[in-house]
């Protein structure tokens, strides 16, 4: 790698970190078409490589939100463990499932989402009880089956679910989701790895970007008041799911013609 691409790479994991630490998600939206684009990497290894570095990243955001007492560990048990058979099926399933169409859907339930979340009806009090363990194990399978699937980011699928469907308040439902990711990662890391399609100098350089990036996500979304982030959270996720919808509506449009 080349003195900018360092440079470069350093900056792009360190927005990554940003968005990991504040909408609770992997950073995959933006390290893969930076490894691509910035980094010159071939499009497997931009698909691979941004997951070894969610690791370390969701270690310390969720810390960070754990520090502050924004995680519940009991969801994030029982959404991770189902989340990460769920994300190894997914894999296996990539050359049967039509991805465009899937990941189409997924953009219209997560600008629905997206609406709930900016509202926040139906938001739990601090102290309510929590949920069935087996919602929580439904969103982590769903999370990880996507995730799987179209190499996104778990939290996309978790964190609307948690604070839209679920009420949980937002600043928990984003620490929980980055402790669930933690785990989420793991059987995709490791098949890639066996697979020779990460490049850990360009994981280096990243990671070194958005362990700080996360930190001071974190810090920001925890010093937000819950409406205010929650309009920002909606915001974004509203963004996203666009993006995501207009991308496959050309790929659909595209391929059907």
């Amino acid at each position: 790698m080349t003195p900018l691409q360092v440079v470069l790479g350093v900056l792009t994991g360190l927005a990554a970190g940003i968005l990991a630490g504040m909408f609770g998600v992997g950073g995959g939206i933006v390290q893969t078409p930076a490894i691509s684009v910035l980094l010159g990497a071939p499009p497997l290894v931009a698909v691979a490589t941004p997951l070894p570095v969610i690791f370390p990243t969701a270690i310390v955001g969720a810390w960070t939100y754990r520090r502050a007492g924004e995680i519940d560990l009991r969801a994030a048990a029982w959404m991770s463990i189902p989340g990460a058979l769920a994300s190894a099926g997914g894999a296996a399933l990539t050359r049967v499932v039509d991805g465009h169409l899937l990941l189409l859907v997924t953009a219209v339930l997560l600008a629905w989402q997206a609406v709930h979340v900016a509202r926040g009806k139906g938001v739990q009090p601090a102290n309510e009880p929590s949920n069935s363990p087996w919602a929580y194990a439904a969103i982590g399978i769903a999370a990880g089956f996507t995730s799987g699937l179209l190499g996104i980011g778990g939290g996309l699928v978790m964190v609307p679910l948690l604070a839209g469907v679920l009420g949980m308040p937002l600043k928990r439902a984003l620490g929980t989701s980055l402790a669930a990711i933690v785990v989420l990662v793991i059987p995709g890391t490791i098949v890639h790895a066996a697979l020779g399609n990460i490049d850990w100098a360009i994981f280096a350089v990243l990671t070194a970007g958005s362990i700080l990036g996360v930190r001071i996500g974190a810090k920001l979304a925890l010093g937000t008041r819950e409406r205010t982030l929650r309009l920002i959270v909606g915001a974004f996720l509203g963004v996203v799911a666009i993006a995501y919808g207009a991308a496959e509506l050309a790929n659909l449009t595209r391929d059907g013609g």
